[in-house]
């Protein structure tokens, strides 16, 4: 029922769940080692979406957090970045720079999520190899247009492209990519039906949509250059088709309401500016119910949580909070680079080169 009250947000069971995960990940999600990073930046995500990271945790746990993000830091020929976790990594003189091996270079997706743990944690980036990651993203772009996740890799799609620009972005740098040839990628990732695809010719995803309209918004100058009027409300209609009956977003046509859809459809329609299409009590409703009893929310009702849908369905709610329930509303959410205002502008103001 969209009109029953909503379950008060367990914001200390979600504490707890985003601690317990930083501690280490339940034996049943341990095939995330391999992308700890990510993981990490969900964790503390969460926390500070929440605004519950300086309360709740020590500022020794807040350093090792930062320690452990920097040396993630690896520099090879052809530039620096951050990898996903020390998985691969082989044992290394402390404080030595060393060049990467095949197995542990830096990833862009990971870089990215890197520089935003960072920003929650307030670091000052001293540590930053500002030419080198420049110098990566360079080296990861493709002849057309799109990015590897890994130099010389095959795995290339719009995540990955969102990626280099969104770390641009926040560098305030564009001189590592060919921002023209990317957005004619883009471009090619457009499906009949106004979503886009992780590719071109494959079926329209909500997540992936938001990535092509975050990166249009994201890249220098105007983004009315890059998306016509009619264009936009055909994104937006299928945008808005994506919300159920049940308050939650599903990612493709014909497929169930996740969680995470709430967030990728929810803030492409924000970054299009019409938020106003979002039926936000249903929305609430639906991410209410998928929360856990003993903290963090899972991808659907009944599902166990995990750090994933946690973060992105908190997310959400930053953006769409429902107005009859104080519990499920926290801070504004910058939809470009998917983070709390305040971790937005520490980025904005202390990742460039100055």
């Amino acid at each position: 029922m969209l009109d029953a009250p909503l379950p008060p947000c367990s914001r200390l069971g979600h504490v707890g769940h985003a601690k317990r995960c930083l501690s280490g990940l339940p034996s049943a999600q341990v095939e995330l080692d391999a992308s700890t990073m990510a993981v990490v930046f969900y964790c503390i995500g969460t926390l500070d979406l929440l605004e519950m990271l300086e309360g709740k945790t020590s500022e020794s746990d807040r350093q090792s957090w930062r320690d452990w993000v920097w040396e993630q830091q690896t520099h090879g020929p052809n530039g620096s970045g951050f990898r996903p976790s020390t998985y691969m990594t082989p044992q290394r003189s402390p404080n030595v720079q060393e060049d990467c091996t095949s197995y542990d270079g830096p990833h862009v997706i990971m870089s990215y999520t890197a520089l935003l743990s960072l920003a929650i944690l307030r670091d000052d980036f001293s540590q930053l190899d500002r030419p080198g990651l420049i110098k990566f993203l360079k080296s990861c772009q493709r002849e057309d247009g799109s990015f590897s996740t890994v130099i010389g890799s095959g795995d290339t799609d719009l995540r990955t492209l969102y990626c280099a620009f969104a770390i641009s972005s926040m560098l305030d740098d564009w001189s590592g990519i060919n921002v023209d040839l990317a957005l004619q990628f883009v471009a090619k990732c457009r499906t009949y039906e106004g979503g886009y695809g992780q590719s071109p010719n494959c079926e329209a995803q909500g997540g992936t949509t938001y990535i092509s309209v975050a990166s249009l918004y994201l890249a220098p100058g105007s983004p009315s250059t890059r998306l016509t009027p009619p264009e936009r409300q055909k994104t937006i209609q299928w945008l808005v088709r994506n919300q159920l009956s049940s308050g939650g977003f599903t990612g493709r046509t014909n497929k169930e309401a996740d969680a995470c859809y709430c967030f990728w459809c929810g803030a492409a329609l924000q970054i299009l500016g019409a938020r106003e299409l979002v039926n936000v009590r249903g929305l609430g409703q639906f991410l209410s119910s998928c929360q856990f009893k003993y903290g963090g929310i899972a991808k659907v009702p009944g599902e166990h949580p995990d750090p994933y849908h946690t973060y992105l369905s908190l997310a959400a709610l930053s953006m769409y909070p429902p107005e009859a329930d104080p519990t499920w509303a926290f801070g504004p959410l910058d939809p470009l680079l998917n983070a709390r205002v305040e971790t937005s502008n520490w980025a904005r103001a202390h990742i460039p080169a100055r």
